[in-house]
């Protein structure tokens, strides 16, 4: 009997050339194959007789062969195989291209099965490449008579060969262990892991097969519900720092903003302050539209956090929106006099109050850190991670994380956040606060952040002009061009966003695929910075920016963007999040078409931060109809969670998370989109955790569990 763990080219009588075929696919053991899911069916379950068939049917016939022959066809260079088939109502052609071999399979005088497509040529009906197998009575069809799967496939391994493979160790395999609870199967009407299996490689019906991929995609989302819930159990255990809320200081710093706070920025900002006030760990999600005042809300909890002299790490993923938020800090809270650092690659600065700030050298800015002089620490990740040749940053007292853009930051790196050693060896558990410009469906909130509480601020500052957005037509292009330099003329400022930093050298185009050299025609940062500043702004003043540029020089435009001494920002997507330019009411998007909608929103989101009326402009060269209607959805959409939904429809969440960044295999991640299959999962896993949190009744599903872990731990 084969276990699943049996590697494939050390079983005994495994064919070594599939082995070596199936690496491709990364299959390499008995339970890599068993998981190479089907990705479609062809229904070959009506077998017919050939009088009875039909032109673009697809069916099943059984006849002899009764001659086949292959020809060169020297016009279009190919091998032409053909089979004249018979049963006793009439005879049928059946053909394939560029398969010579198969001359060698089929034997006149054999009783076949073949299924396929019925296609017309040469004014006669035929089978157009069908698929053959020899009837034995002995032998259960395989790829014909019934509902034949389809796989993923790499050359020189078609499904064929996979359903040959695959049948012969459902065959051969032990017996599996269930590892749901059968009160979950029962209750989500679920099939047993053995029938799943069977139905899901060889169904049946249609239905079979559905009913096998909902187990399976259930059985993922219910793994990743169960290791939420443990992990959001575990640190409900832990003890973290309980602060004192002292309410007249927070009720000032809210009266000395320079604006008032909308109703959800308030109501955010008590769910925050809730958590800091209880010795259990808060691990929450701040999740707020473009522009809708995120960083504020974190910062007055990161100033609560000072005033009980403690201290905040406050972690952006670059070092411009790291800038970005020290700034913002130091303008909006400055007048507090509360020790504020910022510590990235290339800059470190101390600021104690107005007038009181200074560039320091690193090792004087760790000093102050560890000395707890310095209270709220802006940086990158490797404030708290550390760097190639660099260690951790040591804390005097840490109390809170804040971690901006990190929507793809995984469950158990998450959990590894929270608790921190301070200094050498003594390790403590610290309040979370993670933030998300990019709203994310409620299906996937409920997947990716169920170990999160989650805070939503869905509307945007008082006073804020609606930003108007165009699809520019290309014929159009010069009109905008004028209108850009009106705006300029008036004192406005301008973003244009490329897709690419460079041009592709001439003969690089040589080695690639079309769909490769289609992406090298999109306009990039230097051919476009050349154009704008030469040819159609040669009066204005326009800079490039782009993430190969070294961190000093990005810092130099930003700022010099930031103060009006730049009129037009030729930029990649460096600029995505996080930079804010008051002045700044004109984003011009070139290649529109190949941004998703939700980073598209957030380009958008860059501008309309000041008085001035806004403006969007989306350039494409694409008329299809798949990219008219995604941006329609931004034209239409009223905020950026509603874009969200729409863009998880249009896209799928594969592509809108990034499935590489999960681990989520492919099954749970198409089955994002179902709400109820998700709520069901959730509902199953938290009913099983409340019995026994340690999941001691379920030794199987503990030991499922466990390699599931792994298996998101490492990808």
């Amino acid at each position: 009997m084969l276990k699943l763990s049996y590697e494939l080219s050390k079983i005994s009588g495994f064919p070594p050339r599939f082995a070596n075929l199936l690496k491709k696919l990364k299959i390499l053991t008995v339970k890599d194959m068993l998981w190479h899911f089907p990705f479609r069916y062809e229904d070959f379950s009506s077998v017919v007789k050939i009088a009875d068939l039909k032109l673009h049917e697809s069916a099943t016939i059984s006849g002899l062969v009764k001659r086949i022959a292959t020809r060169r066809s020297w016009r279009r260079n190919i091998f032409i195989v053909e089979a004249l088939v018979a049963d006793e109502t009439g005879t049928i052609k059946a053909i394939w291209f560029n398969q010579p071999y198969i001359t060698k399979s089929l034997q006149p005088g054999r009783l076949i099965n073949f299924a396929g497509k019925v296609a017309f040529s040469n004014e006669e009906l035929i089978l157009s490449n069908p698929t053959f197998e020899l009837i034995n009575n002995e032998a259960e069809v395989k790829h014909t008579a019934g509902l034949i799967p389809i796989y993923p496939e790499t050359k020189g391994l078609t499904s064929k060969g996979l359903r040959y493979l695959t049948k012969i160790i459902l065959k051969n395999i032990e017996p599996l262990k269930e590892f749901l609870p059968a009160e979950v199967l029962k209750k989500n009407n679920l099939p047993e892991l053995t029938s799943a299996f069977r139905n899901i490689h060889f169904p049946k019906s249609i239905e079979q097969a559905d009913q096998a991929k909902k187990r399976f995609a259930f059985d993922d989302l219910f793994l990743l519900q169960l290791n939420n819930l443990k992990i959001k159990m575990a640190l409900a255990k832990e003890k973290a720092p309980a602060l004192n809320i002292d309410q007249s200081y927070l009720d000032g710093i809210i009266k000395d903003l320079p604006f008032e706070l909308t109703k959800s920025q308030s109501v955010s900002l008590k769910e925050i302050i809730g958590n800091l006030a209880t010795a259990k760990p808060m691990n929450r999600l701040l999740q707020g539209d473009v522009g809708s005042g995120k960083t504020v809300v974190a910062a007055i909890a990161a100033l609560i956090t000072a005033k009980n002299d403690k201290q905040t790490a406050f972690m952006a993923p670059t070092e411009v929106l790291a800038r970005q938020h020290y700034q913002t800090l130091i303008k909006i809270f400055g007048k507090l006099s509360v020790g504020i650092g910022i510590l990235t690659g290339s800059e470190s600065r101390s600021f104690y109050g107005e007038g009181l700030e200074a560039k320091v050298s690193r090792p004087k800015l760790l000093k102050e850190i560890e000395d707890g002089n310095i209270k709220i620490i802006v940086g990158t990740h490797a404030i708290i991670s550390g760097g190639k040749d660099r260690k951790p940053v040591q804390f005097k007292d840490l109390a809170l994380a804040i971690v901006d853009e990190q929507h793809r930051f995984g469950v158990e790196q998450r959990a590894a956040l929270v608790k921190q050693e301070i200094h050498p060896g003594e390790e403590t558990t610290i309040h979370f606060l993670s933030m998300s410009a990019t709203p994310i469906p409620r299906t996937l909130s409920l997947t990716l952040f169920g170990d999160l509480d989650l805070s939503i601020i869905d509307e945007l500052p008082i006073g804020r002009k609606a930003i108007i957005t165009k699809v520019v037509a290309p014929e159009n292009r010069k009109k905008a061009y004028e209108f850009v330099s009106q705006q300029i003329k008036a004192g406005r400022q301008a973003f244009v966003i490329c897709p690419r930093i460079q041009a592709a050298e001439e003969n690089e185009e040589t080695k690639l695929d079309d769909r490769r050299k289609l992406w090298l025609e999109i306009k990039n940062v230097t051919e476009e910075y050349e154009k704008l500043s030469k040819q159609i702004f040669p009066n204005f003043r326009v800079a490039m920016l782009h993430g190969k540029m070294k961190s000093s020089e990005k810092a130099k435009i930003m700022t010099e963007f930031s103060t009006s001494q730049i009129d037009i920002l030729v930029s990649t997507s460096v600029v995505e999040v996080g930079v804010d330019v008051p002045n700044a009411a004109i984003m011009m998007i070139e290649g529109a078409d190949r941004f998703g909608l939700a980073q598209l929103y957030q380009f958008r989101g860059r501008v309309g931060r000041g008085e001035h009326q806004s403006f969007c402009l989306l350039f494409t060269d694409s008329s299809s109809q798949s990219t008219q209607q995604r941006l329609n959805a931004l034209l239409k959409a009223k905020n950026g969670f509603e874009l969200a939904e729409e863009d998880l429809k249009l896209r799928g969440p594969g592509q809108f998370i990034g499935s590489k960044q999960t681990g989520i295999p492919d099954l749970a991640m198409k089955s994002l989109n179902n709400i109820e299959l998700i709520k069901t999962a959730r509902e199953s896993a938290l009913g099983i955790i409340k019995k026994d949190p340690e999941l001691k009744p379920y030794p199987v599903l503990r030991v499922a569990l466990a390699q599931f872990q792994e298996k998101i731990h490492l990808e």
